[in-house]
């Protein structure tokens, strides 16, 4: 029997699925968990960022065609994508950072907002695309530092170079669905995340990764915004949310749009409170201090309301918080122990779909 709100992964078996950016942290978990499910993956990305490289310890399955090419270089992504004919295409490629976005926003919105226009001139000119996804941010929004969380229908209007670009990526894409996908091949949705913490993310400037880093060198954690208030989630929920849209949509058209996808109010939390979180389930006497840089603008406050997709796909958080923390630090102590890492995402993967 399916759970109500959880993906039913065996659909996508022998299914051929086409993923940008799929080298990256939310990348690796997503082609670990299609991989599982028996599908047939094309990854189109550039280099692992990080180093360690968390899909680099992956790589050795060697279940996918994953192809190093960058989204800006429109001639070869089309290649590669018509070699590959998927059915299913998830957009995933981002300049992802807020400050990089500052020190390169040329760059910045040559990826996201022209590497959207790649991806979907692919779409548009392919046969066998039926269900599409393009995956942005809860930074889309124009902020007004309001408590209550923003709706779908809310003003696209990011602040940064980064949160704008992906409000960009999201226009560009309903122009697309308006001037041509209007008819009943294709299906296409967007999906508006928030920030997503678990095993395996070795991003600079992110406060789980500095948590982690912190931890091994036995350092204090440096905290830079402690009482910004972020809804923060497991990897595994908003992935779990991307393929229930592909799958419902693939099904039915009436189930494409635009969805946020984040925690319960109850789960988003305030930097300090992550944080605490982090070093009560690490342990061993680890800190953190408050130290802030004088950095570049960040909103210091973001909900989402998530009423739509809870209604229409009967999606619905599985971890909480605190879970969530607890299975990052889960993954992270067995990679420092040396254990097999895609041994740790099948069972944590197994638990969360259970």
């Amino acid at each position: 029997m399916e759970s109500v709100g959880i993906t039913n992964l065996s659909f996508f078996k022998n299914k051929k699925v086409f993923i940008t950016g799929h080298t990256g942290f939310k990348g690796t978990w997503l082609c670990k968990l299609l991989i599982n499910a028996g599908a047939q993956i094309t990854g189109y990305s550039l280099e692992p960022p990080e180093n360690p490289s968390f899909f680099s310890m992956l790589r050795k399955q060697n279940h996918m065609n994953s192809v190093i090419g960058d989204v800006r270089n429109s001639a070869m992504i089309k290649k590669i994508f018509n070699e590959a004919e998927p059915e299913i295409a998830i957009h995933l490629a981002a300049q992802p950072i807020v400050r990089a976005s500052y020190e390169n926003p040329q760059l910045t919105y040559e990826t996201n907002v022209m590497g959207t226009v790649n991806f979907l001139e692919c779409i548009r000119e392919s046969q066998s695309v039926k269900s599409v996804l393009n995956v942005t941010t809860d930074k889309v929004y124009q902020n007004k530092e309001w408590e209550w969380g923003y709706r779908e229908n809310e003003r696209l209007n990011g602040y940064d170079p980064y949160s704008n670009s992906k409000s960009c990526s999201e226009l560009v894409t309903q122009s697309y669905k308006n001037a041509f996908f209007q008819e009943d091949r294709v299906r296409l949705s967007t999906a508006r995340a928030g920030n997503v913490i678990g095993g395996g993310d070795f991003s600079n400037d992110r406060i789980i990764p500095d948590c982690v880093r912190a931890a091994i060198e036995k350092t204090n954690i440096i905290v830079r915004n402690y009482s910004s208030v972020r809804p923060y989630q497991h990897v595994l929920e908003p992935l779990n949310a991307y393929l229930l849209i592909v799958q419902k949509q693939y099904l039915n058209k009436k189930y494409a749009g635009c969805y946020n996808v984040g925690p319960d109010e109850c789960d988003c939390v305030t930097t300090e409170q992550l944080v605490k979180l982090f070093c009560e389930k690490w342990g061993e006497n680890l800190t953190w201090t408050n130290q802030h840089d004088g950095g570049p603008h960040e909103a210091s406050f973001l909900k989402l309301d998530c009423s739509k997709i809870k209604k229409a796909l009967g999606w619905k958080p599985v971890w909480n918080i605190e879970k969530a923390v607890e299975k990052t630090v889960e993954w992270t102590k067995a990679y420092l122990g040396g254990s097999d890492t895609a041994l740790v995402m099948d069972e944590q993967i197994k638990e969360f779909f259970r």
